[in-house]
């Protein structure tokens, strides 16, 4: 959350000529609300549930470039689908940089709390386990997006 994923998948979509999957827009227009709106009142169990038949379904596609929301990870059959049809590179930041790039942002359902910055750091210890089991892994801290793409296009074409 917060790091960039769907900036540099946009980017990654250009540079590569394909098409950009998110899953969170995905969730979006089949339930018609915003992913807080969802969260606030059907709960978070219910948007994870969502989530993975979205991935399952994405995961039918080709040659996409897929932007998972931040939590799509603490499902370990997520990941592993994830895994087993593509490259999963973590993108991972730092709380302070997190906070700064997403503070004026109302649509982060995990945020909309009292403090979000200490949030942020207790949502990153709790899933920074889930997220180091991917395949790699980019600091994006101080970079701008076109650094973080080309760090990107250097691990797949390093894969291929």
């Amino acid at each position: 959350m917060g790091v960039g994923k769907t900036l540099v998948s946009k980017k990654l979509g250009e540079l590569l000529n394909r098409k950009v999957v998110s899953s969170d827009k995905m969730i979006i227009d089949r339930e018609g609300l915003p992913i807080a709106d969802i969260f606030t009142q059907k709960g978070e169990a219910y948007f994870r549930l969502l989530e993975k038949k979205v991935i399952k379904e994405i995961l039918g596609q080709e040659n996409i470039i897929i932007d998972c929301g931040g939590g799509v990870v603490l499902d370990q059959n997520n990941l592993q689908a994830l895994k087993d049809k593509c490259l999963v590179i973590y993108l991972a930041a730092d709380a302070s940089t997190i906070y700064e790039n997403i503070k004026h942002k109302s649509h982060r359902p995990l945020l909309n709390v009292e403090n979000p910055k200490k949030e942020i750091q207790d949502l990153l210890m709790k899933r920074e386990p889930y997220y180091l089991k991917a395949q790699s892994k980019i600091d994006t801290n101080g970079k701008t997006i076109d650094q973080i793409a080309d760090e990107v296009l250097k691990i797949i074409y390093e894969r291929s």
